[in-house]
């Protein structure tokens, strides 16, 4: 079933649904069809489990590759199997609270240096992690 989100923008392809108990410290996510069921703790903590940033770095990391190769298919360009996209995401905390940063850093092997800048520029267009960070975090994107 299609349907449109508020506002009217488009219509909604997917949707992700999950419940998370617990909080960052200790605590559990799962998404409704039991394909993700993921431990959280807080970074440095002795609990086992992943941490807000680490997924989130994960799924802008795996979006972004995907923009690349479809950045790359609408110029008419194979990319080779092996792009590599390494995502850090920093987690910060001054007077005003916490807030992150990122740094993306993309390896295209094959692809000069001048077209592999701009797959980037078009996939900073196309992927909606990047989209929605756009203006709100401070973000670097580097080919390595």
């Amino acid at each position: 079933m299609e349907t449109k989100p508020e506002g009217g923008k488009g219509r909604v392809v997917y949707t992700a649904r999950t419940r998370t108990t617990g909080g960052r410290d200790h605590g559990i996510a799962r998404s409704c069809d039991g394909q993700l069921d993921v431990k959280l703790a807080t970074p440095g903590s002795p609990h086992i489990g992943s941490n807000p940033e680490q997924l989130f770095a994960a799924c802008w990391s795996a979006c972004f590759e995907s923009a690349v190769g479809l950045a790359a298919c609408k110029k008419g360009i194979t990319l080779p199997g092996d792009v590599v996209i390494d995502a850090e995401v920093d987690l910060h905390l001054d007077d005003s609270g916490y807030f992150l940063s990122a740094r993306l850093n993309i390896s295209i092997p094959g692809i000069g240096r001048p077209l592999a800048q701009e797959l980037i520029v078009d996939a900073r267009e196309l992927c909606p992690y990047s989209k929605a960070t756009k203006g709100h975090i401070d973000v670097t994107y580097t080919i390595v």
